[in-house]
């Protein structure tokens, strides 16, 4: 088997109260009943997770504190990474990233933010975590958090995509520790659609083309480099984008509909950065993750990066 890039020591996740219908959405988005319906009825988004009044701080702090207080050496987490979607989540003096370590009591530790791969980041944020450990003490770990609100129709709204939820997670990694192994790290990035918000219609329709073919093809990739191939896998644990989207990269997988985790699609739509460890801390809730067995987790940043991981779920040591 192949060895493992990190291990996820625990992943943990949190999300605001207060639920709200696609239809609620209409007016402040200034969406038509036909698009309300395409978001309902093809896109597969019936509800999503909204609460203008819980602060960006206190939603990520949620996400992190449980694992923080049940760690043995808190002085051994030497960084805390903010993988977010959204380039500007808080005023620009505030340090989003340095707020979120100090309150969760890890003064000593150095934190910085990661955007670069947008909502595909959460994912990514992995290796950094993976390189920043690399060649240190097996005791350090990286603590990755990832959340942000919906703060504006602007980043509330992805045209005929999505409508953005609001969540935040936590995950813990170390280089060897005794988690999940991640046994691949895959990451393409299609630099030519670098401006997805604001490409031609002739340049979005080719993005639409290629994207279930590339997406597909990377996780692919992670399997294989993995050691595995696709019968392996268990399940696939993906970003809530839309059900369409995820429709067509199963056809272009050419694998059966129910390996690909997308309950949550209907009940919290895409949320940023933390989607595929929102889908996780679901599958583990509701006892569908096995012992020894693999999962793919999978995720698409506009821009467009396109990321997968292989792990192995491991029980609660």
């Amino acid at each position: 088997m192949t060895p493992p890039l990190l291990t996820l020591e625990r992943i943990e996740s949190a999300m605001p109260d207060r639920t709200v219908v696609v239809e609620a959405m209409a007016r402040p988005l200034g969406l038509s009943r036909a698009k309300v319906a395409l978001f309902r009825r093809v896109h597969g988004l019936h509800t999503l997770r909204l609460d203008e009044e819980l602060p960006l701080m206190d939603l990520v702090v949620s996400a992190a504190q449980d694992i923080v207080a049940g760690l043995a050496e808190p002085h051994r987490v030497r960084y805390v990474i903010h993988a977010r979607a959204i380039h500007q989540v808080a005023p620009p003096a505030t340090d989003v990233a340095r707020q979120v370590r100090d309150r969760l009591g890890l003064g000593h530790a150095e934190a910085f933010s990661l955007t670069q791969q947008n909502c595909a980041t959460g994912l990514g944020a992995l290796s950094v975590a993976a390189a920043l450990l690399r060649g240190g003490d097996p005791r350090d770990r990286v603590l990755v958090v990832t959340g942000e609100k919906s703060f504006s129709p602007l980043v509330r709204l992805v045209p005929n995509t999505a409508i953005m939820g609001e969540a935040a997670a936590a995950c813990l990694v170390a280089a060897d520790g005794t988690g999940h192994p991640v046994l691949s790290h895959v990451s393409r990035t299609l630099g030519e659609f670098s401006d997805l918000v604001s490409l031609p219609a002739e340049e979005l329709a080719r993005f639409g083309k290629v994207y279930a073919p590339t997406l597909a093809e990377v996780v692919r990739r992670a399997v294989d480099e993995a050691g595995l191939s696709l019968p392996d896998i268990d399940l696939i644990i993906p970003h809530n984008v839309n059900l369409m989207a995820w429709r067509q990269t199963i056809a272009e997988l050419d694998v059966p509909s129910e390996r690909v985790f997308l309950d949550n699609v209907a009940r919290y739509s895409h949320c940023f950065a933390s989607d595929v460890f929102v889908n996780y801390t679901t599958l583990r809730a509701e006892g569908r993750l096995t012992e020894g067995r693999h999962y793919v987790m999978a995720s698409v940043g506009a821009g467009a990066t396109f990321n997968a991981a292989v792990l192995t779920y491991r029980g609660p040591r």
